[in-house]
């Protein structure tokens, strides 16, 4: 594969991520389940109502 067509799986397949993740936090959120993230170097868990709606 030249670099263009490696750039252009690489932009797709991040794209693909970023939508999945927010799916699963979305789908987290609705069932009021909550979620851990990282934030400023540490872990803390967010609850369903703290979670952003998208």
């Amino acid at each position: 594969m030249a670099i263009p067509e490696l750039e252009l799986l690489s932009s797709k397949i991040y794209a693909g991520v970023k939508i999945a993740i927010a799916s699963a936090i979305e789908r987290h959120r609705k069932l009021g389940q909550s979620i851990s993230i990282m934030r400023d170097g540490k872990v803390i868990t967010l609850t369903a109502d703290d979670i952003p709606s998208v």
